[in-house]
């Protein structure tokens, strides 16, 4: 009893002091970066009352992911988990609201048609096909669904006849790789097999696999994926595809009518636009296409306009042509009367809407960074919204209510609560030929206003991108401020989402102004007492990386650069995936006006090497090919200079895998920490 009564109080103090051990936070770290769910994009049902959209997670000890599907009730919040494989993507409901397909690898194999009933039941696989499946979209009738896939064309529609081509493919022993086209490999795989996308309808009741597209050799996507839509009536799908031949020296990419029949019958509506058409979406009535037009072919981020094509006389009327916003994923009401959209707005996605006959657009959202919106009724908008301090869940917003906005999904609240973030601020300067850019500021944890911090500069890639107020898995800016840092993000000239002027000022001249701009950045932040101008670091990729090579021979007052992925030879590019219009972005091409392209070459200006220099690439980045790096990185070692390589031989353009992740982070950390440190 004596003893109860000594433990008692220490009980209650445990107890006590229990709240505010649960309250303690500490900086973000590259684990608890894996540990996130990712919530992807909305799928809403007909009716307006449900989503389904997946969620990955990641196992960190086993390098490996899984993916389900989650159906949320748009009224209530109300959530359940509809799979439990962990294989599967791409929820596509019925258009009677009663059933989900999706693509699963649930057998073990590629991916694979299955259909779910909603209310309950066992998903039922549809396909059995000896290639993965993607794109999936119902035909308005229900009784059919289509989907893309790659095949050999040589197959001429017998599956047999592809298996077997595909195991004497596995079988043979010679390795080596032919071809005679411009275009060969793309990001991280090569071309050079002969597999080429088709669209393909199944009909749900027998089983039947027509191929819509006989005898077509053209590319929908390079990067994956196909943009198309069905005709009401069924009979006509609206594809974007490209339509320049090999040897590929650049792409096009048309809007093509297709027969559903089988027939492969295919009407190009774009064939006088030289640049690319994209995107097409049929009205509610199936009179008219909305597609999105670009006008420049040379300029990958020239504006897209949203334009309007009349299936009855083949007019089109561009309905953005005098907004300066680059229009995405566009969607129409359920009466045909108004178009929503979004576009990279000051650094940020928005949600806009306009009359579908023209006339002014509205801002309906702009917050950070939404995608895969869709309406649920005529009065809401789910979607997908993330930011530089929040992983991305779904919201709704009501269109009709002041500040109708509502979080419905909250899968990675428990770690954001236990992380301390630091604050960020956004702020404009005055950047090369005086003109404004924007700038991210990303302050350390526990900030004291007092002290003068190391800074690092991250410089994004393009260069027509953003880093913008998005949560980010690669580069995170929380956790690159995490070891006590200044984190700043500059939008230098040739960023999206601040006008087409100010992106493509940069076109046929990479260099000059983002380095104006990143030197004045780091000038604002010395001037505001901030930083420490003796503890400075940039780090960047692919251009970004581009941009650290050039600061690299133009400056020393950087103490520490970090290369990943990035160009360090102009002249080496034109062996990445895609040389086409090279000439145009660069100003000039190792044949033709070489002294202007030299002018903004890094590799020129090798001699002012000075800054410790960490260069991290991997094998399998075909955008940027592996000997950039390995050159960069023997040019300082030859001069004597600090550097260290990080080689991944498994990894692209992109570090996609947990364990080479953290490890990418933590050689950011080490190497920063030797350089930044008193």
């Amino acid at each position: 009893m004596k003893i109860l009564k000594l433990l008692l109080p220490l009980v209650i103090f445990a107890l006590s002091f229990q709240p505010l051990l649960a309250q303690q936070k500490s900086p973000i770290t590259p684990e608890l970066l894996w540990q996130m769910k990712r919530v992807g994009n909305p799928e809403v049902s007909p009716d307006g009352l449900w989503t389904a959209f997946t969620v990955n997670e990641w196992d960190i000890d086993a390098n490996t992911s899984t993916t389900d599907i989650y159906l949320l009730h748009n009224e209530t919040g109300e959530q359940r988990r509809l799979t439990y494989s962990g294989k599967e993507g791409s929820p596509v409901w019925s258009p009677d609201g009663t059933r989900l397909a999706f693509v699963s690898r649930r057998h073990d194999g590629p991916g694979q048609v299955y259909i779910l009933p909603v209310k309950g039941g066992e998903a039922q696989k549809l396909t059995d096909l000896p290639v993965g499946v993607f794109g999936l979209k119902w035909f308005p009738d229900g009784q059919r669904l289509a989907f893309a896939a790659n095949i050999l064309p040589e197959y001429n529609g017998d599956w047999d006849k592809l298996r077997e081509l595909q195991r004497k493919m596995r079988d043979s022993k010679v390795t080596a790789k032919v071809t005679e086209n411009a275009m060969y490999r793309f990001w991280d795989r090569w071309l050079t097999d002969g597999f080429y996308p088709r669209l393909f309808s199944l009909e749900l009741g027998s089983g039947k696999v027509t191929d819509l597209m006989p005898n077509t050799v053209n590319y929908f996507n390079m990067m994956g994926g196909v943009s198309y839509d069905i005709a009401l009536d069924g009979r006509t799908i609206a594809v974007s595809m490209n339509t320049t031949e090999p040897p590929y020296d650049n792409t096009n990419y048309d809007i093509f009518l297709l027969a559903t029949d089988g027939s492969g019958q295919m009407t190009n509506i774009t064939p006088e636009n030289e640049a690319d058409d994209s995107s097409p979406v049929y009205s509610p009535d199936g009179r008219y296409i909305l597609y999105g037009k670009q006008s420049i072919p040379h300029f990958y981020a020239d504006r897209v306009v949203m334009t309007l094509y009349d299936t009855r006389n083949g007019s089109k009327t561009p309905l953005t042509e005098n907004i300066d916003l680059s229009c995405q994923d566009w969607f129409w009401s359920a009466d045909g009367r108004t178009v929503y959209f979004h576009a990279e707005d000051q650094a940020m996605q928005s949600i806009f809407s306009m009359p579908a006959a023209g006339g002014q657009h509205t801002r309906l959202f702009h917050s950070g960074t939404n995608s895969g919106a869709q309406l649920a009724g005529a009065q809401r908008i789910i979607f997908n919204h993330h930011n530089l301090s929040s992983s991305a869940e779904i919201y709704r917003l009501d269109l009709g209510r002041r500040g109708g906005l509502t979080k419905m999904t909250a899968f990675n609240d428990d770690i954001l609560a236990r992380i301390d973030f630091g604050r960020i601020e956004n702020v404009t300067y005055k950047g090369a030929n005086d003109a404004d850019v924007q700038m991210f500021i990303n302050y350390p944890p526990n900030y004291d206003p007092s002290k003068k911090y190391p800074l690092v500069m991250m410089i994004h890639g393009g260069p027509h991108g953003t880093f913008g107020d998005f949560w980010h898995y690669r580069w995170n800016s929380h956790l690159f401020a995490s070891p006590g840092y200044i984190v700043a993000f500059p939008n230098f000239h040739g960023s999206t989402s601040f006008g087409q002027d100010f992106a493509i000022s940069i076109h046929g001249e990479h260099a000059n102004q983002p380095f104006e701009d990143i030197m004045k950045a780091a000038d604002y932040l010395i001037e505001r007492g901030l930083v420490d101008e003796n503890r400075m670091a940039a780090a960047g990729g692919s251009y970004g990386g581009y941009m650290v090579s050039w600061i690299a021979g133009h400056t020393d007052r950087f103490a520490a650069l970090v290369n990943h992925a990035g160009v360090y030879d102009l002249h080496l590019q034109f062996a990445s995936d895609y040389s086409g219009n090279r000439g145009a972005q660069y100003g000039g091409t190792p044949w033709e006006n070489y002294d202007r392209l030299n002018s903004q070459n890094p590799s020129q200006f090798a001699h002012n090497f000075k800054t410790p220099m960490l260069v991290i690439h991997g094998e399998r980045d075909y955008r940027v090919p592996i000997n950039h790096g390995l050159l960069v990185y023997g040019i300082y070692k030859g001069m004597g200079l600090d550097a260290r390589l990080v080689y991944y031989p498994n990894e692209n353009h992109w570090i996609l895998t947990p364990q080479n992740s953290i490890f990418w982070y933590n050689e950011l950390f080490n190497w920063f920490g030797r350089y930044l440190t008193d």
